[in-house]
């Protein structure tokens, strides 16, 4: 019953205190559209947005014990419809006596809005909300608002701007998708609420909390008890006193990693049975057999076609040494593995602190920005141009002393750009190594990340301390010239595949200003090594290179501030020969829904060993064969740009980064996790068991 939370609420706002609040607006709202364009017959999500005072909050569709939910009424031209609100999950507010569930801060409550199919192309009409809430601190205060939003009606509407894009892309990670797993309950005395996942069971996991989608299920100040089974998670409820066993229990189940992340589920539990769970320790352990997976990982890292153009090029330079300078290789190999290690640390320091901060980001995250991949194409294109002799850094491979410093210098910076071009890829072990790693404390991952840059450096290091791999190595010669100018190709081939990614994550809006970088660093570095040895050029030469420098830096700035993502694909598409959808957590579940079998493909264009997978076992006729006798439904998880959504999915699954491929038998608890290294007997094996 309502009755007493009403009352609460009537002595609130009665109370001395409601006679001292000011009477300014504890909530400012405003509507938000995500493109101010709509086609006829078109949807747009709109966003009530609450910027709400600082003590204050407003209330979920369930307010809990007490309080009101936010309502919004329409007023649309004829033939126009809004949907229901889609409520972001909430946060437990405790006041008093009672549990509430809802808002502080900011929140986005999003509604869809369709056109009707004979909207005028070319009008702009009025959407009208009439907005009202219940805001409370240690008093209540109804407020209320009418809000306008004019949209226009085209048959070519604009995409959105990147920035409202990102904005509702995280409005709506924070919507509760459908469980991928079932949910029962058992309410034999405690209401526990089981989640079948072997995986989930594994996760690394700070929080679980439940909000039910009535009053009256659980006793909401009572503590919710996580618990570990072998098959899936149990998480202890307590039900109202003297309460009947309900028929289902319905909710919103949040999971929240140790590092932040959270994912939220819509869950419909039935009645069944519980396993057996330990509700009195916490997951430990793991961290030798991640830094045992990281060592490996990174010495299988060594062999991915990414890294190899790099290691060549430190080969060269041991080659150098290998006959009568042992000491200088091994100055050389310990330098490029300090410039590796502290490398891998940066980056994974890079990646705990934007996940601290609420990043939803994973391994090979920088990539997915434009203006990164831009620069990574051109320190590749750079690279490129001194091997070709375009330009010279004066000091790296001469044979005096003050050279040999010099070799060791670039030996460091050897190690730093390797690092740099491996992050597209991930190697057998490293998955399960950065899983683990991004789940933990700071310490802790940082390690995990010093151990896979240990192993990445351990064969060049080993090179440079042992005299029988030397001898090994080919005697220094004029073959070396050769060899220099011809690895040149291997730097050139990956600058413009790295072009062609920023291709793809900007609809190849950016790809001209790229090339158009590319050329000013030609010049620039041109007319820098052909001037700087006349004094009478030097100046002007000088000059000339640092105009076109600004001119690439003016480039790079617009590739960021301009660039229009792609969103990952809308529309259904052949990857592979193979019939594919967009992933997305609602399709999941309708497909699971309708014992469909699914196979989803987490991948990104900037991961070179996604894209060897793809050519090499799923491009295959036996695979598109299988695929079709079994009317298996093909998701595309197209991590290139950002995505909450697919973060939450790597996450899931204990993994950092891509690639992931995840096979859904009909009817499965779980998904089979397939290697990252795919081969086309894996996939038909998978479908076959």
């Amino acid at each position: 019953m309502r009755f007493v939370p009403a009352l609460f609420l009537i002595l609130l706002a009665v109370s001395p205190a409601a006679a001292q609040i000011d009477s300014a607006p504890k909530v400012h709202a405003r509507l938000i559209a995500e493109t101010g364009e709509i086609a006829p017959g078109g949807t747009i999500t709109v966003a009530l947005e609450e910027s709400i005072r600082d003590g204050w909050h407003t209330y979920w569709r369930n307010p809990g014990e007490a309080g009101l939910p936010t309502e919004i009424k329409w007023s649309l031209p004829p033939g126009w419809k809004a949907g229901a609100i889609e409520w972001p999950y909430p946060k437990r507010l405790p006041v008093g006596p009672l549990m509430n569930y809802g808002y502080e801060g900011k929140v986005w409550l999003l509604t869809k809005v369709a056109a009707p199919r004979d909207a005028k192309p070319g009008s702009t009409l009025t959407l009208k909300a009439a907005a009202d809430w219940l805001v409370c601190q240690d008093v209540c205060v109804p407020e209320q608002t009418t809000l306008t939003l004019p949209i226009t009606v085209s048959t070519s509407p604009a995409a959105p701007y990147p920035t409202i894009k990102e904005q509702f892309d995280a409005a709506r990670a924070k919507i509760p998708t459908p469980s991928p797993w079932p949910v029962t309950f058992d309410g034999g005395g405690n209401l526990d609420l089981f989640v079948g996942s072997p995986s989930l069971a594994k996760a690394q996991l700070k929080d679980v909390a439940f909000f039910p989608s009535a009053e009256g299920v659980i006793a909401g100040m009572a503590p919710q008890q996580l618990g570990r089974a072998g098959d899936g998670l149990v998480l202890r409820l307590t039900p109202p006193k003297d309460a009947k066993p309900p028929k289902q229990v319905s909710g919103v189940l949040v999971l929240t990693s140790t590092d932040g992340s959270v994912q939220p589920l819509e869950v419909t539990a039935k009645p069944g049975p519980a396993p057996a769970a330990d509700f009195g320790t916490e997951q430990g352990g793991g961290l030798a057999i991640s830094v045992l997976f990281a060592l490996l990982g990174g010495l299988i890292l060594n062999l991915m076609p990414c890294v190899l153009p790099i290691l060549a090029m430190k080969a060269l330079a041991v080659a150098r040494h290998a006959h009568g300078e042992r000491a200088a290789a091994m100055r050389e190999g310990f330098a490029y593995g300090v410039g590796a290690v502290a490398s891998f640390v940066g980056l994974g320091l890079l990646l705990v602190l934007l996940r601290a901060g609420g990043e939803a980001i994973g391994w090979g995250f920088q990539l997915q920005s434009p203006v990164a991949v831009a620069a990574f194409a051109l320190l590749l294109f750079a690279v490129g141009l001194n091997l070709s002799g375009v330009f010279e850094i004066p000091g790296i491979g001469a044979g005096d002393a003050l050279a040999r410093r010099g070799g060791v210098i670039g030996s460091f910076f050897t190690g730093v750009l390797a690092v740099a071009v491996a992050a597209p890829c991930t190697a057998p072990f490293m998955a399960t190594a950065l899983g683990f790693a991004l789940t933990q404390n700071a310490a802790t991952a940082l390690l995990v990340f010093a151990a896979l840059g240990v192993g990445f450096a351990l064969p060049f290091i080993l090179i440079g301390v042992s005299p029988a791999i030397l001898r090994l190595l080919p005697k220094p010669g004029a073959w070396m010239v050769t060899f220099r100018q011809l690895l040149a190709f291997p730097m050139y081939g990956a600058a413009a595949w790295l072009l062609w990614v920023l291709s793809t994550e900007t609809n190849g809006l950016k790809l001209a200003d790229g090339l158009a970088a590319m050329l000013l660093l030609a010049f620039a570095a041109w007319v820098w090594s052909a001037s700087r040895n006349a004094a009478r050029w030097r100046i002007i030469g000088g000059a000339l290179s640092m105009l076109s420098l600004a001119g690439l830096a003016g480039l790079l700035y617009l590739i960021e501030a301009t660039a229009m993502p792609t969103g990952g694909g809308a529309a259904p598409s052949e990857i592979a020969g193979i019939p594919s959808e967009p992933y997305s957590g609602a399709k999941l579940a309708e497909l699971r829904a309708e014992k469909r079998p699914i196979f989803v493909d987490a991948t990104a264009s900037w991961c070179i060993t996604c894209l060897v997978n793809e050519k090499a076992a799923l491009s295959g006729a036996r695979v598109h064969d299988a695929f079709a006798a079994k009317n298996i439904a093909y998701l595309v998880a197209d991590w290139t740009n950002r995505n909450p959504e697919i973060t939450a999915l790597l996450q899931a699954h204990g993994r950092s980064g891509v690639p992931l491929y995840l096979y859904y038998a009909p009817g499965s608890a779980d998904a089979r996790v397939l290697p990252q290294i795919l081969t086309e007997s894996e996939i038909l094996w998978a479908i076959a068991h």
